[in-house]
């Protein structure tokens, strides 16, 4: 559930609730998620529990993903860097009856146009990755980072873990690298709480929930950038916002 560079390709199905929190709220939970749960080991900063997450979101020229028509619904592809690391993730988020499951390769940043050719390499490690967006014809949207705060701990039914997602910026992708301008500022005044766990909800998330009064909700960072920067068409009516909301 953190962003080590290890090579495994497959986790198993987890939860991951969300929320969307003020400022000021924002910063109670920080301090609230420093008293109970461990820094994220891959994490730095001054409480070693910080880093800057960029993604390379990907869609197709109808926009399937931000649409969310049949099986493209349930799957997100995505490349991800943490800092400004030359190892990157490349990355399929499914969810399946509510639950969440990952899969994931390292591969080195200068290897990220190996992603451009019409045939997949079948000896590397982003082979079934390119196989997938070529299947799926997924070409790189939009390039979305932010901050993240993560803290971690051990449970009995596995691990569990709080992030703290602000700052939000995105801008259009210019192809299949990670640019180094900050982007747009996304129109989000409010900070992203996500809590990640397997099986049951933690009786430690549950004494969160109700310490601070929190009221999940689904949220796309991916569906505010497409629609903030103006890169889909034909943009969701509040009718099949919220249909997806209710659906999610």
């Amino acid at each position: 559930m953190s962003p080590s560079t290890d090579t495994r390709e497959r986790r198993e199905f987890a939860s991951e609730i969300k929320f969307l929190v003020s400022p000021a709220l924002a910063e109670q939970i920080r301090g609230w998620a420093r008293g109970w749960l461990a820094p994220d080991p891959h994490a730095g900063g001054a409480q070693g529990d910080a880093y800057r997450v960029t993604s390379l979101y990907f869609d197709t020229e109808q926009s399937d993903v931000f649409h969310r028509r049949g099986s493209y619904g349930r799957a997100k592809y995505r490349i991800r860097q943490y800092g400004e690391s030359e190892v990157v993730f490349l990355e399929r988020k499914l969810k399946t009856r509510g639950l969440l499951a990952k899969r994931r390769s390292t591969i080195l940043l200068d290897e990220l146009d190996r992603l451009a050719g019409d045939t997949p390499e079948r000896d590397w490690s982003g082979f079934w990755f390119h196989r997938r967006l070529l299947a799926r014809r997924l070409g790189p949207i939009c390039q979305i980072s932010y901050d993240r705060t993560a803290r971690v701990a051990m449970t009995q039914n596995g691990p569990i873990r709080l992030t703290l997602d602000e700052n939000l910026r995105a801008l259009p992708a210019a192809g299949l690298w990670f640019s180094e301008q900050e982007g747009t500022a996304l129109p989000e005044d409010r900070i992203i709480l996500e809590l990640k766990f397997r099986r049951e909800t933690p009786v430690l998330f549950k004494y969160l929930v109700e310490e601070f009064a929190l009221d999940s909700q689904p949220f796309s960072k991916y569906r505010l950038a497409a629609e903030s920067l103006g890169l889909v068409a034909e943009p969701m009516s509040e009718t099949q916002d919220r249909r997806i909301r209710e659906y999610a």
